[in-house]
């Protein structure tokens, strides 16, 4: 199975928890032609960046690893460089740009270097703007609600198609029995890794 096929089962197991145009690159069925593959480079300071977001999306708790632990910063800038057309990897890129825009702005400081608490404070800003151009049915205004949309979401898909993702945030079973999709849960349990 290849990596994009994997990509897509990972997907469907988590519904509605993907936005209609991250699925939409994963389902497509072309090959992106050579020529748009790495239509962008990272710098250092945003592959920083893109981790601790991951991080802050999908923290370490009690139970598991976060997205850090994950390898999920790695698995983001791959995924837009391999994945998703020159536009659309250039709109991400811009929006990366103008969040870490904004965090030099407002704190004199990348992303990457703020406290945590700050980091919660801006990704939670961006996520209620992105909310109101969404509910609003409002136009996208600007390249940077895309890139958090994206970013969300390939923060999830990223972290639970790891091992740590399978294996330890969520319930696993190395020999699992026969498939029994309607096998209740017990009042906090994890959900089934497949």
């Amino acid at each position: 199975m290849d990596r994009r096929a994997a990509l897509r089962n990972v997907a469907i197991l988590l519904g509605t928890a993907i936005s209609a145009g991250t699925t939409d690159i994963l389902f497509s069925s072309y090959t992106l032609p050579e020529g748009e593959k790495n239509a962008v480079s990272f710098s250092a300071e945003q592959l920083k960046a893109l981790t601790e977001i991951a991080d802050v999306i999908i923290p370490t708790t009690k139970s598991s690893p976060g997205a850090r632990a994950a390898g999920v910063g790695k698995f983001i800038p791959m995924m837009i460089r391999d994945c998703y057309p020159a536009k659309q990897q250039q709109s991400f890129y811009n929006g990366l740009a103008a969040f870490e825009a904004r965090a030099k702005k407002t704190y004199k400081k990348s992303f990457a270097l703020i406290p945590l608490v700050e980091r919660k404070k801006m990704l939670a800003a961006l996520r209620q703007e992105t909310l109101d151009q969404k509910e609003n049915k409002l136009p996208e205004k600007a390249d940077i609600t895309y890139f958090f949309t994206v970013v969300r979401d390939l923060t999830s898909l990223g972290y639970f198609s790891s091992e740590i993702g399978c294996t330890q945030a969520r319930e696993y079973l190395m020999i699992p029995g026969s498939y029994d999709g309607a096998y209740p849960l017990k009042p906090g349990q994890k959900s089934w890794a497949t």
